[in-house]
């Protein structure tokens, strides 16, 4: 099956940035066909991705760079989310209990919710996550 579409943004670990790549992700999901709700849910797992790359792969450090491509076909929206961090992987480590009086926490449940696939592969230089969330 051929590539609908592609999209590719690389952008610094600043907080700062997260609003124009949830938009950018969503515009995309959006023009491939996907309903308001899958769209929603594709701009906050993202978001929540990439914040806790800052947070935690890059120790709030908001000059590193990350690279964001997405790219669907008639099946599925594949996105990709590299960083240069510490290289840990996230799905291995134990979940703390949620604190609801405490923010952060939630990145790996939305995850896990709303895609159908997640995938962390590590690079020699830090990592490389892969989402997918298949058409319905």
């Amino acid at each position: 099956m051929s590539t609908l579409h592609a999209l590719d943004l690389r952008v610094t670990s600043d907080p700062a940035n997260l609003a124009g790549v949830r938009k950018s992700i969503e515009q995309f999901a959006a023009e491939q066909g996907f309903g308001p709700d899958a769209v929603a849910e594709v701009g906050l797992v993202v978001n929540e991705a990439m914040a806790n790359v800052i947070r935690h792969a890059y120790n709030g450090q908001t000059d590193r760079p990350m690279h964001l491509s997405a790219d669907a076909d008639p099946r599925q929206l594949t996105i990709r989310l590299r960083d240069w961090g510490n290289g840990v992987d996230p799905s291995r480590l134990g979940r703390p209990e949620h604190d609801p009086l405490n923010p952060g926490g939630v990145g790996m449940v939305c995850l896990k919710k709303w895609m159908d696939d997640i995938t962390f592969t590590r690079q020699p230089d830090g990592m490389l996550m892969t989402m997918i969330r298949r058409r319905k």
